[in-house]
């Protein structure tokens, strides 16, 4: 069994920690070191993350994130917590130290070699408005509501996204070798260096030169696009979390900034960072859950080897596709990962910036709804898809909407 190091950001986690999976003997053991920070080391199996309580405060849980591996061989490894919580850290930074100068980010660099038309830009942007309308079309409803320069720039964001995802999962996906992709991280390079390639990189690109918007997410989701070209089976939920930074923890990290955070927030960026990226990781585990019938169809298991074992699942399960107590019972554990992701993100969004907040919001509440769809589906996602139908989204929209008036949870934390 893989042993964890796990560093837990409260005191007194030996009496708060929680076993998700009790009956398989799951459990927190010898506490191994105590930092000034109130920050300790435990030694924690990786079969799931564990989950720390606040003293106090009954139910509620904290991010705990894993740091070191032993495996085998009896040698310590970085895990995929610490090495994404890295970036995460240097992201925080990076916006922190935009918010001190208040100074724009890059002001050097502008979209420079393509040749842009009067009006190019904004004609740039209304078309990602247009796609993403097509194909977000909740999403889209939510950006109105904040600023022209942060609408616009999400817009771009969301649209560099999509077609990155599309080089691997479009209708050309089968034509698709790791040379293109290199190919479009050279493009990316050129595009943060103020060269975009057409128009939608010049929106991006302008995007970049008004917001702290560091190219490293960027990076790592075109690696999530490679891992697909290689890789279709993950040993465990380590490899899976990684797989699930890349294509979609990743969009939290790059919308942060400019999302913006509420100038009244008592949080840490750090925290809000976190909270961004849980929600990548809960949207993407939430795709892999309703997609599992469609993604074993092409040969490809995104679901954890070790915890399929586990529960007497076996890679033949997944491609026979019939529901058995089984796989019910494997699929409430990866349910409740999900949702415990998914209670992470939402602490941090109303850390946002207002304006911001309602298309987080409609997107959180709605992609939670699809774990409920599953669940009434009787846990057959190999021939049934999960989806939320257009009146529960309809009444999503009030709902996140009203959400996204509440103070945010660090003032009202203050204030107990």
């Amino acid at each position: 069994m893989a042993i964890m190091l796990v560093r837990a950001p409260s005191p007194g986690l030996s009496d708060a920690i929680r076993d998700i999976n009790a009956s398989q003997g799951l459990r927190c053991s010898s506490l191994l070191k105590k930092r000034a920070s109130a920050r300790r080391w435990m030694l924690c199996s990786l079969k799931y993350a564990c989950l720390g309580i606040e003293p106090g405060e009954a139910g509620r849980r904290s991010a705990v994130y894993s740091s070191l591996a032993v495996n085998p061989a009896g040698e310590a490894v970085i895990s995929s917590e610490q090495k994404v919580y890295d970036v995460v850290l240097k992201q925080a930074a990076l916006l922190k130290r935009q918010l001190r100068t208040q100074t724009p980010p890059l002001l050097d660099v502008r979209p420079q070699d393509l040749e842009i038309p009067r009006n190019g830009l904004k004609e740039a942007y209304n078309r990602c408005g247009e796609i993403c309308e097509e194909y977000a079309k909740t999403f889209y409803l939510g950006t109105l509501l904040m600023t022209e320069e942060r609408r616009r720039a999400i817009w771009a964001i969301y649209v560099w996204c999509r077609r990155t995802d599309e080089l691997v999962d479009g209708p050309n996906a089968n034509y698709i070798t790791p040379t293109a992709l290199d190919r479009w991280e050279k493009r990316l390079e050129d595009l943060f260096a103020g060269r975009p390639y057409d128009m939608l990189d010049a929106a991006l690109s302008d995007t970049i030169s008004r917001f702290p918007i560091d190219i490293q997410p960027f990076r790592d989701m075109i690696e999530g696009m490679r891992s697909d070209l290689r890789k279709a089976r993950y040993k465990n939920f380590d490899e899976l979390y990684m797989y699930c930074y890349y294509v979609a923890g990743t969009v939290g990290l790059m919308s942060v900034p400019v999302m913006g955070i509420a100038p009244e927030s008592k949080a840490t960026t750090e925290s809000v960072y976190n909270a961004a990226l849980a929600l990548g990781i809960a949207n993407q585990l939430t795709n892999i859950l309703r997609d599992v019938g469609e993604d074993a169809r092409r040969g490809r298991i995104y679901l954890p080897q070790d915890e399929l074992a586990q529960e007497g699942l076996s890679d033949e399960d997944i491609f026979n596709g019939v529901v058995t107590n089984r796989w019910r019972n494997f699929m409430k554990k990866q349910i409740k990962r999900a949702r415990m992701f998914f209670e992470e993100a939402e602490r941090g969004v109303t850390e946002l910036s207002q304006a911001s907040r309602w298309p987080v919001w409609a997107s959180l509440l709605l992609y939670r709804q699809i774990l409920d769809e599953i669940e009434a589906n009787d846990y057959n996602n190999f021939t049934k898809r999960a989806y939320v139908g257009k009146g529960k989204k309809l009444l999503a929209l009030p709902v996140a909407y009203g959400k996204s008036l509440l103070m945010p949870c660090s003032l009202r934390n203050s204030q107990t």
